[in-house]
């Protein structure tokens, strides 16, 4: 009895050790980690992400992805820019990410003007707030200092990255896994305001139907034209996720009320009697969604961050340092 007793008191202490590793690592980061480093560093960003967007107006909601997918595994790290056997791009969850060269010209400038001081993990970071407030959201302040990870992983990709037919049980533990609350939860998931998705993602939804998924009739024909086999003919037709996908808005969430939302668990959110309630509030009330999403992008991206000598600069994002 004394030796079970004993390792249990010994998992606690294992337990409490890593949560206090991850809370220590998110104090770590500062809001003016480089004031001294790279005092410019936030100028320099939003310089070439408004010259990005010019050229690329759908570039937020990839830069947007690019955050949430890195953050879902080993935390945001930069671990997906890797280019490696085990590179987390092999997974088929990760198909459409894509900015990773604007990311390694961010880095080429910085580089510059700040030589060995702003890791992948900060950019990474940088470039999707930016893209949120040049999008028209809101102008987010993110603390700084993350480091950059020296290893990737396929299977960690595998079991991490979410699946199109998520649900909101999943959804919620996955975010407030992060640390946040449920308002912040559904908050987080109205970054589909941008972008889109490819007809890969939803072909499953429109040609083996569920019946508990309720979809506007008129938005569910529009979508069969736009993806009119049950295996797409192609893989790079996008389907815009709300009326506005160039805008950052309410607008998802007034989609999503009247049954034209692109993904189920969109559908889902919005008659789940533990989210329709915040759902129906963000629709009515921008101003309440931009906050409550603010507060969402500041835990996902300081999640499981890597700081002082837990990692590395890159001098290369898709590469490790020798």
């Amino acid at each position: 009895m004394k030796s079970w007793r004993v390792k249990v008191l010994h998992l606690i202490i294992v337990i409490l050790s890593l949560c206090a590793t991850k809370n220590e690592a998110y104090n770590q980061l500062d809001y003016n980690y480089y004031e001294t480093t790279c005092p410019f560093l936030e100028d320099i960003v939003r310089k070439e992400m408004l010259s990005i967007i010019a050229t690329d107006v759908s570039s937020p909601a990839a830069f947007l992805r690019l955050l949430f997918h890195d953050c879902q595994v080993q935390g945001c790290d930069a671990s997906i820019l890797l280019n490696s056997k085990d590179s987390e791009m092999k997974c088929s969850k990760n198909f459409g990410i894509r900015k990773f060269e604007a990311i390694g010209k961010l880095k080429f400038v910085l580089e510059a003007a700040c030589p060995r001081q702003v890791s992948c993990a900060d950019i990474i970071a940088l470039a999707a707030r930016d893209s949120v407030a040049l999008s028209g959201g809101p102008s987010i302040q993110i603390p700084l200092g993350r480091k950059d990870s020296r290893t990737c992983s396929t299977k960690q990709a595998d079991v991490h990255l979410p699946s199109t037919s998520i649900d909101v049980d999943q959804l919620l533990q996955i975010f407030m896994s992060k640390g946040m609350n449920l308002r912040e939860s559904v908050a987080i998931l109205g970054g589909h305001t941008l972008g889109g998705g490819h007809c890969i993602n939803i072909v499953d939804r429109l040609y083996k139907p569920n019946p508990r998924d309720e979809m506007d009739p008129n938005f569910q024909l529009a979508l069969k034209l736009g993806c009119p086999t049950k295996i797409p003919m192609t893989n790079f037709t996008v389907i815009p996720n709300d009326i506005t996908p160039t805008i950052f808005d309410n607008q998802y969430y007034r989609d999503i009320i009247m049954g034209k939302g692109l993904f189920s668990i969109d559908s889902t959110i919005s008659r789940d009697p533990r989210t329709m309630n915040i759902v129906n509030q963000f629709a009515d009330d921008q101003e309440l969604f931009f906050q409550a999403f603010s507060s969402a992008f500041v835990k996902l991206s300081s999640a499981n961050v890597l700081t002082g000598n837990m990692g590395e600069v890159r001098l290369q994002c898709d590469q490790v340092n020798r």
